[in-house]
């Protein structure tokens, strides 16, 4: 077998003590490696780099396209940006795949029977990080969903379906409250749905999708959901196996991966010799089988089963009703490497297949799309609701309306209510008469009359129809 060079990064905190011993075991079991270290994290970010990577390190990512990561420390405050979602986006890896297994009668759950895959959406949603402060009161971020983003995931989650033999795929989403983002991503799965037959699907509202995970996961199988609401919903699955620290989480793009633990640094046992390295260990199984030494994934993955039911325990997970001993990091993976070779008894034996395929996106036809008016968001702290509206209407001209203002997304105008809370930043919606379309000159001369008014504008969104369907979300209260 052909050696892989892989870019290893040892991170911060217990990072230096898992990842030793996680690449102890890779060795010990025999797997094809060559070794490139680079440097991210708390250093890097300290010298002078606010991604906390420097240039060299991903050449090394590009050239090797796989990456090993312990956890990092990310400073707090100064403007660092979370390096885990800048190379997430930066390297397209758009796919976050979270395997959330129980190890029942070994480890502590509540759940015995769960056997849950979260595929997470990577690079958009709120994860964008696109924010603004607005006005004294009001901060904004952007949601972005987008149809190249929620089709390559939902397509990656049936493939994965189909590659492992599981029989259902769920789409957790809040379409009930946000129609067009989350709406899109929904009607996505819906059609893509259709070409896996086989594969039964269904689909349920992020909340109380939570709370069924939380309470009975074992109806479910694998779950596809956009950034935010994964990044929640994989840490709750993972902690109600036992332990988030025997999660382990891939990211895959159509070139690239990154194979990390789900935890965090933990500087507070760091140099103590007792993190659990199964996180980082079980990625590292995942990075296996990317890189097609997926015999070494199953005996690695297996031993660490036998160890765990020979109650071999750090002390994370260790249980006096439970455990037999209690070990520190590099005592647990001396004791994976002596049962190399062996197949637990009551855990189901690890059997790798065949990658999930990853298509590309190909580009439709666009929808045809009219401007029909515009959103002007006004910074105001002193006005009324009516008073706002009265100076709003002199500036309408042609060919617009005032149609409504809303404060934080509630109509106030016309006919609000009085108990409704109002803050300094008002929407107001201007919008074509008798449906007529507008044109962008039309817009920025009711910019242009709203300035010569004195009325303090702070953002616009243009409003589309596309394909004849609205392209902007009603008013609550409308």
């Amino acid at each position: 077998m052909t050696k892989k060079t892989i870019t290893v990064a040892y991170g911060d905190g217990i990072g230096p003590e898992i990842m030793k011993a996680t690449l102890k075991i890779l060795e010990a079991a025999g797997a094809e490696l060559e070794i490139e270290e680079i440097e991210v994290g708390e250093k890097v970010y300290k010298s002078g780099f606010s991604s906390g990577i420097k240039p060299e390190a991903w050449d090394s990512l590009r050239e090797n396209k796989v990456l090993l990561k312990a956890p990092i420390t990310t400073p707090q405050g100064g403007g660092y940006k979370s390096l885990n979602v800048t190379i997430r986006k930066s390297m397209g890896l758009f796919a976050n795949v979270r395997p959330c297994v129980s190890y029942h009668p070994f480890i502590k759950t509540n759940h015995p029977q769960m056997d849950v895959v979260i595929i997470r959406e990577n690079e958009e949603d709120l994860y964008a990080g696109i924010e603004h402060r607005q006005t004294d009161e009001v901060v904004q971020c952007l949601k972005l969903i987008t149809k190249p983003g929620s089709e390559k995931i939902i397509r990656y989650a049936f493939e994965y379906a189909k590659s492992y033999g599981r029989k259902k795929v769920t789409a957790m989403i809040k379409d009930n409250i946000m129609k067009l983002s989350d709406g899109m991503f929904h009607n996505i799965f819906k059609e893509i749905a259709k070409e896996y037959p086989d594969i039964e699907s269904d689909h349920m509202i992020i909340d109380i999708g939570m709370a069924k995970v939380a309470n009975n996961p074992s109806q479910f199988d694998v779950i596809v959901t956009p950034n935010l609401y994964g990044d929640i919903l994989s840490d709750i699955a993972a902690e109600i196996t036992g332990s988030v620290g025997l999660a382990g989480s891939c990211n895959i793009g159509e070139n690239i991966a990154m194979f990390e633990a789900i935890h965090g640094s933990a500087p507070d046992i760091a140099g103590k010799g007792i993190a659990n390295p199964s996180g980082l260990l079980l990625s590292s199984i995942q990075m296996l089988v990317h890189i097609g030494q997926k015999d070494i994934a199953e005996k690695i993955h297996n031993a660490w089963m036998v160890t765990i039911e020979q109650g071999i325990h750090t002390g994370d997970i260790y249980r006096d009703d439970l455990s037999q001993k209690k070990v520190g990091t590099q005592e647990f993976a001396d004791a994976v490497i002596a049962n190399l070779g062996q197949k637990p008894h009551t855990l189901k034996t690890a059997e790798y297949k065949s990658l999930p395929k990853i298509f590309k996106y190909v580009r439709k036809a666009p929808d045809s799309k009219a401007l029909k008016g515009v959103d002007v968001f006004v910074d105001d702290l002193k006005c009324t609701p009516d008073s706002l509206a009265k100076t709003l209407q002199t500036c309408e001209g042609e060919p617009f309306f005032l149609q409504v203002i809303t404060n934080r997304g509630v109509k106030v105008w016309p006919e609000g209510f009085a108990e409704t809370f109002c803050t300094d930043h008002w929407r107001c919606r201007f919008l074509g008469k008798d449906n007529a379309d507008v044109s962008h000159k039309d817009v920025i001369g009711l910019l242009s009359r709203l300035d010569d008014a004195g009325v303090d504008f702070i953002k616009t969104e243009q409003l589309y129809e596309f394909n004849g369907e609205r392209g902007y979300s009603a008013a609550q209260g409308t």
